[in-house]
């Protein structure tokens, strides 16, 4: 463990503004480390570390893969890499996607839990779905604290929604509350050692959970002896996804590395609907210009009576075509938020 506390803070859409007026309000003394992941495109740069040194007295960085954890400063997951905490270090890896992101919310989180114990504070900010849900649970299991921004104070709920429903949060606060919060606790004392509540089974997935988000392979790990198999197959690889329950809510995790939560594993397949439905009409409508070309050859040729069957079998091609356009156009990505929206119309 280390001497002194670890805040670990996930945020998605709506939550980058918290995240500055937080860098802005924390005093240069600061004596906890935070470690910080948004979802960012894997293609895109991140200016995070110098928005948030540049907003406030704390320096802010992308940690390299091995630095140690010192107080006081503000580490922000690089693009396209998870950002892990163990023994003492920070752990930068390309493992597999977690809720169909690197770097993801809950894969840090868990790594906190699972290596500080007590000794950690999860705070969930602003945004979509449900990444961090599951993370925070953990810390909560190894004796740490859980944070969660007000729904009602966020501009997106679904996140601190999500966390609150499944897990006994100790503090939900305004994002403008926030520093004042993490002030008060970061000089607390870390008691240890403490009684974990926690199965010997439990803390063993937790660790191979851990190390399979730092690029160790998932199945000979033994993922699949972590709950039951599913009909279900991984949208990202095509893999047999495993159930896993934590609490009153389940995941999902596939033999190869890739996880989800239940919501964004409904996100994931419904948008993997529309994509065969496209790659479907596609197919469709190729059929249909190979049966045009080739049926003008033959009327060129002087085969008209081929030539018809061949025009006969293109338009009806053409005709199944649309329906699958049409499906398309009706289809939407499911969500908690998305159904709970619609069901309210």
């Amino acid at each position: 463990m280390l001497p002194h506390r670890l805040i670990v803070i996930g945020a998605s859409a709506g939550g980058t503004q918290p995240l500055i007026d937080l860098a802005a309000e924390l005093p240069a003394d600061f004596p906890a480390a935070v470690c910080i992941v948004t979802h960012i495109p894997a293609h895109s740069p991140s200016h995070l570390p110098q928005i948030l040194t540049g907003a406030g007295p704390l320096p802010a960085s992308h940690p390299r893969d091995g630095e140690p954890i010192r107080p006081g400063r503000l580490y922000c997951a690089p693009p396209d890499r998870h950002l892990l905490v163990e023994d003492g270090h920070l752990s930068v890896k390309q493992g597999p996607k977690e809720n169909r992101s690197r770097p993801a919310i809950d894969t840090l989180f868990r790594s906190a839990g699972y290596s500080e114990g007590p000794g950690a504070i999860g705070v969930v900010l602003s945004g979509m779905l449900d990444d961090g849900t599951s993370g925070l649970w953990t810390i909560k299991r190894f004796g740490g604290t859980a944070i969660v921004q007000d729904p009602a104070d966020a501009e997106y709920d679904s996140m601190p929604l999500s966390a609150m429903t499944q897990v006994k949060v100790d503090h939900i606060v305004r994002a403008a509350d926030l520093s004042a919060l993490l002030v008060r606790l970061a000089p607390e004392p870390v008691r240890g050692p403490w009684e974990l509540t926690v199965s010997d089974d439990e803390r063993r997935r937790v660790e191979i959970e851990v190390s399979i988000a730092g690029r160790v392979n998932a199945f000979r790990k033994g993922v699949m002896d972590f709950g039951q198999v599913t009909p279900q197959t991984c949208p990202e690889c095509g893999g047999v996804l495993v159930q896993i329950r934590e609490g009153g809510f389940t995941r999902y995790r596939c033999h190869t590395g890739h996880a989800y939560t239940g919501d964004a594993l409904l996100a994931a397949v419904t948008e993997h609907v529309e994509e065969t439905l496209w790659q479907t009409m596609r197919t469709l409508e190729e059929t249909t210009m190979l049966l045009e070309n080739t049926g003008r050859e033959f009327q060129a040729n002087g085969n008209v009576r081929l030539a018809r069957a061949y025009e006969r079998r293109a338009r009806e091609l053409e005709s199944r075509s649309r329906v699958f356009f049409e499906a398309i156009t009706h289809n939407e990505t499911l969500s908690a938020a998305r159904l709970k929206q619609n069901d309210g119309e």
